[in-house]
């Protein structure tokens, strides 16, 4: 299940890709999710644990990949129960926030208005209301209206 919070969140990563920089683990990079959300979101291939091949870049550490992918891994596999601050992350990871709510629990902390248009049909409940919306459009009205608080 999805949940989302808007606005200051205590104890939740604000910058998660500095967390992410000192706290992953080696074999959160060669899971397979990993790999999948690595070549979508970055357009580049796992090679091992240390060494990312980017098609602009060449070959990088995994401390170079995307804060977006970052954040993604951090919502995946850390055990922490720390919120993660999804604005860091592009519109581009949408769809993988959602696959993640699927099988977990998963709660993000946004500071924007996500556009959550590309999976019209998703479930989420917005923290700041207790309100579960089921579609982009309750989605938006709902946090149109958190937003203007």
């Amino acid at each position: 299940m999805l949940k989302i919070v808007f606005g200051e969140v205590e104890n939740a990563v604000y910058h998660p890709p500095t967390y992410f920089d000192n706290q992953y683990e080696d074999q959160w990079i060669t899971d397979p999710l990993t790999v999948a959300m690595i070549k979508e979101i970055d357009k580049s291939e796992v090679i091992g644990v240390h060494l990312i091949e980017s098609p602009v870049l060449g070959p990088i550490s995994v401390k170079e990949i995307s804060g977006g992918v970052k954040t993604l891994i951090l919502m995946a596999f850390d055990e922490s129960g720390r919120i993660f601050n999804a604005s860091a992350c592009g519109d581009n990871c949408v769809k993988w926030i959602v696959k993640l709510a699927e099988k977990k629990d998963l709660t993000i902390n946004l500071h924007h208005v996500m556009d959550f248009s590309e999976v019209p049909k998703f479930e989420a409940v917005m923290l700041n209301t207790g309100v579960t919306v089921h579609s982009y459009g309750e989605y938006l009205e709902e946090a149109m209206t958190i937003k203007e608080r």
